[in-house]
């Protein structure tokens, strides 16, 4: 519920108790819970409300269709929880983009088609800040670096893991930060 003000939260949950009880639904206050959303630092410091012989209690995020929503509204915990997900799809085919048997067309194919949607799902309403745009860098890297393998040095003969520029130069196709913006812009 939205309301900078207690009152205001407690009329608001008044409200939606008499309106289901109106139709005939039944609101069980200790499945309930309420979050504010303000500026305002101190706003809405009551932990729990009483209403109807219950109480509600106050929340500083919940999950709601798979995406945490803080009272800050921070997009920071979204991107983070992406993110591992993809590292889960990563992890569940890390033996198939290692693999010696499979191109590197197929490897970029089940990267393309296995983890990379994970990540940007419901990119569309992502504002990103610098730090957030590295750390899908740092994810795409280390999953194009298994994608790409080690290359060996040519004067010393050692193997050694790609450098950045060398991953985007291997990899021709929009990188995750690009992918995220024009699904913004769409």
């Amino acid at each position: 519920m939205l309301g900078g003000r207690v009152d205001t939260v407690k009329k608001n949950a008044e409200a939606l108790l008499a309106a289901t009880k109106e139709t005939g639904l039944e609101v069980k206050a200790h499945k309930t819970k309420y979050m504010t959303m303000s500026h305002d630092q101190n706003a809405g410091q009551i932990h729990s409300m009483k209403i109807d012989n219950g109480s509600i209690e106050r929340v500083e995020e919940f999950k709601y269709l798979g995406t945490t929503l803080t009272s800050q509204n921070s997009i920071q915990e979204k991107i983070k929880s992406r993110l591992k997900l993809g590292n889960a799809c990563y992890y569940s085919v890390q033996n198939l983009l290692s693999s010696r048997m499979l191109s590197k067309n197929l490897k970029i194919k089940i990267y393309r088609t296995i983890i990379l949607p994970v990540v940007p799902y419901g990119c569309e309403n992502w504002s990103l800040t610098l730090r957030e745009e590295h750390r899908l860098r740092v994810f795409e890297n280390r999953v194009l670096g298994r994608v790409f393998g080690p290359k060996r040095d040519e004067v010393t003969g050692e193997w050694r893991k790609l450098h950045n520029e060398e991953l985007r130069d291997l990899y021709s196709l929009p990188n995750i930060v690009r992918v995220v913006k024009s699904r913004r812009m769409r």
